[in-house]
C-alpha cells in the first residue's frame, strides 16, 4: 500500500518525522512546504487507499480531507500540538494530540517511541522555542553543555529555514532538510556529516538577524510590541525566529511580527509572553487565515486595511 509522510516544514515537523523513520523505516511519498503551509493533506490524492502519517499540522485545518481519506479506505496516524477541534471516531484514525503550551510534536513522538531517538526531540523542542522542555529532556540524556548548545542552534536553524511565504525564500526545501536529517541517528552526526547544510543555515541566520536588528517597533506598550518587516527575502525568512528572540528578551511582553507580502497583505507571527503562554491562537483565529496554538500563532494573509483592527485586537488581548 502506498505511504505518505506529511509534515510541517519547520524544525518540529522535520525532527518528529525523522524520529519516526529512524525507528520505523518506510518508503513513502514526502509532502511538506513552508512553515505556514498547513493544509498539506489536500496534496494526498483521493481514490486509492494509503497509509498516511501527518505531523505538526493542525487537525482543524485538515479535518475535511482526513474524513475523505478515511472514507476512501486510507489509514491515518495524526500527531500534533495545535488546536484540533472535534476529532472524529474512526477505526483507521489514530491520533496523538496535546495542545499544552510546553509540548511540541517532536516531544509527543519521543513519548510514543519511548525515547528511542530523544536527541532529535531535543532539537525539535529547541526549534519550536520550547527551551524549558528541551532542557528538561536533555537533562535525562546526560548531554554535555556543548551538546545542548549545539542542539539549540541546530533547532533554531532548522526552524528558521521554514519561514517565508514561498519555497523560493528558503535556503533548503524542507523535504531536502528532512532527507539530510534522517540519514543521521543523532544531531551530532548531522552537524559533522551535513556540514555544508549546517554552515549555510548558520551563516544565513547570522546575516538575516544583522539586518533585522536595526528595526524599531510599529506599536509598543509595557505588555506588547508589534514590528513591521519589509517585503524582502531576509525579512520573510527571519520573521519567526525574530519573534522568538524578542520573547526571550522580554518574557513578560507579547510580540507580533508583520511581514509585508507586497500585495497589500501581511504575514503575521504572534507570540504570547513567555511567562503567560496563552491567547495567541484565540487572537489569530479572529482573522480569516489565522490559526496556531496558545503560545504561538499566526495569520497567513492579513489584508493591509485590517492592520488597524489587528493592532487594536493585539493591544486588547495583551494589555497590562
Amino acid at each position: 500500500m502506498l505511504a505518505y509522510d506529511v509534515f510541517n516544514g519547520d524544525a518540529d515537523g522535520i525532527c518528529a518525522l525523522a524520529q519516526l523513520r529512524l525507528a520505523e523505516p518506510k518508503e513513502s511519498v514526502l509532502i511538506s512546504g513552508i512553515k505556514r503551509d498547513i493544509e498539506l493533506l489536500e496534496q494526498v490524492p483521493l481514490g486509492q487507499a494509503a497509509t498516511i502519517t501527518a505531523l505538526d499540522i493542525s487537525f482543524d485545518k485538515n479535518r475535511d480531507r482526513v474524513t475523505k481519506l478515511l472514507a476512501s479506505g486510507s489509514s491515518v496516524f495524526y500527531c500534533d500540538h495545535h488546536y484540533a477541534g472535534e476529532l472524529p471516531e474512526h477505526p483507521n484514525l489514530t491520533t496523538i494530540i496535546n495542545t499544552a503550551p510546553e509540548v511540541c510534536t517532536s516531544l509527543l513522538i519521543n513519548g510514543f517511541l519511548k525515547g528511542a531517538f530523544a536527541p532529535w526531540a531535543v532539537v525539535g523542542a529547541f526549534g519550536d522555542n520550547l527551551a524549558r522542555s528541551a532542557h528538561a529532556l536533555a537533562a535525562t540524556l546526560a548531554l554535555s553543555d556543548q551538546q545542548i548548545q549545539l542542539y539549540s542552534r541546530l533547532g533554531l536553524y532548522l526552524n528558521y529555514n521554514g519561514y517565508g511565504p514561498s519555497l523560493d525564500d528558503l535556503y533548503f526545501h524542507p523535504e531536502t532538510l528532512y532527507r539530510a536529517v534522517v540519514e543521521c541517528s543523532t544531531p551530532d552526526e548531522f552537524v559533522d556529516g551535513q556540514a555544508t547544510i549546517f554552515a549555510t543555515l548558520a551563516e544565513g541566520y547570522r546575516s538575516d538577524m544583522n539586518e533585522v536588528s536595526a528595526l524599531g517597533p510599529e506599536y509598543e506598550s509595557g505588555a506588547a510590541a508589534a514590528y513591521i518587516l519589509p517585503n524582502v527575502s531576509w525579512a520573510r525568512r527571519v520573521s519567526g525566529v525574530f519573534s522568538n528572540s524578542l520573547v526571550e528578551q522580554h518574557p513578560n511582553r507579547a510580540h507580533a511580527i508583520l511581514t509585508d507580502l507586497g500585495d497589500a497583505h501581511f504575514l503575521v507571527s504572534i507570540r504570547a509572553p513567555l511567562n503567560r503562554r496563552e491567547g495567541a491562537d484565540t487572537l489569530a483565529r479572529q482573522f480569516a487565515t489565522g490559526g496556531g496554538r496558545s503560545a504561538a500563532a499566526g495569520i497567513n494573509r492579513l489584508p493591509a486595511d485590517e492592520l488597524p483592527q489587528f493592532l487594536d485586537a493585539f493591544a486588547g488581548a495583551y494589555s497590562l
